[in-house]
């Protein structure tokens, strides 16, 4: 099923969780996840003008913790503003805090540091981290668990292992990278190193590995999928939600819905 902007968001009764993706793609990553008491971010890929604007058009006005998944730029650009700003707790494992702390602008900020593989809680929620394939010191995905809702957070990846179909089958919500579409990667103008790099399996998700990784986890309580990170190059909106909910569809899978994320301005909010 394929949502529309301003389409009926998923919900009913208490509400544990609530998801929506603040930006997502090369320009800049930030999702936020709140649950009953606690509000947090993972990654802070945008200006910190833009995340705070974004979340007040959610009503909320306040950030306990932001989980960074890795060093690159498009995740890490406003941090700082963001600590100052709201007092957020910045969390990161120790090799990504290492990459982060080698540029100026992320130097001096205070860090919890994690290690890999290990759950903690934020507030009312449990945080599990696990490690995900991608061409950065010791990345990580998230699954962000309130009671029983579960939402499992993996946008850069370049194949799906086996640790991360475990993390992802419990979940409702999933945000997951839906990078490139493999005929458009292949005909673009990009260097050919860098297509080599996008489709190695430290890059980036395709569209049909996307949809093959979901069939293997969704069940019937997975009710949305957000299809993060598209390239601007290299794949299109109509494009990633055709291939990946033709997968779906010929599993029988067809009850999970769709939602786009953007550049530019937020996602639909989803209850979980």
């Amino acid at each position: 099923m394929i949502s529309h902007p301003g389409s009926k968001i998923r919900g009913g009764g208490v509400v544990a969780l609530r998801v929506c993706v603040l930006a997502s793609g090369s320009s800049g990553n930030c999702i936020y996840v709140g649950g009953n008491d606690t509000h947090v971010l993972i990654d802070a890929g945008i200006s910190c003008k833009a995340t705070t604007e974004r979340l007040a058009a959610l009503g909320v006005d306040r950030i306990d913790a932001v989980c960074v998944t890795h060093a690159h730029e498009d995740h890490k650009s406003s941090l700082g503003p963001l600590q100052r700003r709201l007092n957020a707790g910045l969390y990161a494992n120790s090799e990504t805090v290492a990459e982060l702390e080698k540029h100026a602008k992320s130097t001096g900020l205070s860090w919890q540091r994690f290690v890999t593989g290990n759950a903690f809680p934020i507030g009312s929620l449990k945080v599990d981290t696990f490690s995900v394939p991608h061409d950065c010191k010791e990345p990580v995905g998230y699954l962000i668990t309130e009671g029983e809702r579960k939402v499992g957070i993996v946008t850069d990846l370049g194949a799906p292992t086996e640790l991360i179909r475990q993390r992802l089958k419990p979940c409702q919500v999933i945000v997951l990278e839906a990078n490139h579409d493999v005929d458009m990667l292949r005909d673009s103008d990009r260097p050919w190193p860098l297509k080599q790099r996008i489709a190695s399996r430290h890059g980036h998700l395709s569209n049909h590995a996307a949809g093959e990784l979901l069939c293997e986890v969704a069940g019937p309580h997975l009710h949305t999928v957000f299809l993060a990170h598209l390239s601007r190059d290299c794949n299109r909106p109509t494009l990633a939600l055709h291939t990946v909910s033709e997968a779906l569809r010929k599993k029988g899978l067809s009850h999970v819905t769709l939602r786009m994320t953007y550049p530019d301005h937020a996602s639909d909010v989803v209850d979980v």
